[in-house]
């Protein structure tokens, strides 16, 4: 795999798809695995997706990975030459998502949710350059200014929300949750990697409150493999070892409940439709 990328050109290099098969599918896309080479695999986008968040999500693994935080090794950008544009990446054998893990094995629930924990404090730990990455107060009013499915009022709870969060140079994933982090024997990584941001945890945070507690169940055993009531005791444990093991978790998700609303931002642009059974998290409580 090349160790660098020339993001001047941006030309994407063309692959035959019949040399991979596929290997798993998110609401974004899916991936695939090459037939002949062990190492390689590709995240390819759906056909309507814009190819500037492709780009994006291609410069912004790169940046990570270079900063040592645990993810895939990100390789070119490509495109099936037939509308569709991806990412490749070095191939991590046996990896498993912590989310499908966890459904699977909802006895373990303690286990990988512990897991999930460690390795959001270790991105956590992280400081970033200045200016390599979007600031996520200014990169969520920029998300905000794009949609118009909201409410004069619930437009401004969520200005209210990001104009009052603590600024910081903290990385942050950015669509924080159990999908988005795999495991391979003992070894986490992140995946999905194109909200990437600098500033509060709390948002991050948020995202994984909302995962776990608010998540419609329909769309929680779909997309993450997991039963509701698994999920409210991932979190439960996730609070544990984030914060440690007298941590108030009232007094937490009421902390969070703020930022779990700032989500639907980032659910809503990429739905790209209101999706009103979550509008109730956009009252002041």
């Amino acid at each position: 795999m090349p160790g660098f990328y020339n993001f001047a050109v941006m030309t994407p290099i063309r692959i035959d798809i019949s040399d991979y098969v596929h290997s798993g599918e998110g609401a974004n896309g899916e991936s695939l695995y090459h037939r002949t080479d062990p190492n390689t695999m590709i995240k390819l986008y759906n056909a309507t997706a814009p190819r500037e968040i492709i780009e994006n999500e291609l410069v912004f693994a790169h940046k990570v990975y270079s900063l040592g935080i645990p993810s895939p090794e990100p390789g070119e950008f490509v495109t099936d030459g037939n509308g569709r544009f991806g990412i490749r990446f070095k191939r991590i054998p046996d990896k498993i998502s912590i989310s499908r893990a966890t459904g699977e094995h909802p006895e373990r629930v303690e286990e990988y949710a512990r897991r999930f924990a460690r390795l959001c404090r270790k991105l956590h730990a992280t400081h970033l350059p200045q200016g390599e990455f979007p600031d996520i107060k200014e990169y969520y009013h920029s998300i905000l200014r794009s949609l118009v499915i909201y409410t004069p009022a619930e437009r401004a709870y969520l200005e209210k929300v990001i104009d009052e969060a603590p600024d910081g140079d903290i990385a942050l994933h950015g669509d924080l949750q159990f999908s988005n982090a795999i495991m391979s024997g003992d070894r986490d990584y992140l995946i999905d990697l194109g909200d990437f941001a600098c500033g509060s945890p709390l948002f991050d945070l948020g995202m994984v409150l909302f995962t776990c507690i608010y998540d419609d169940p329909t769309f929680m055993r779909e997309a993450f493999h997991m039963e509701p009531e698994t999920a409210r005791v991932f979190w439960h444990y996730f609070v544990m070892e984030y914060y440690g093991e007298d941590a108030d978790e009232d007094a937490i998700e009421a902390e969070l409940r703020p930022y779990a609303a700032a989500k639907l931002l980032i659910i809503e642009r990429n739905s790209g439709v209101a999706l009103q059974h979550y509008h109730w998290l956009l009252q002041q409580p």
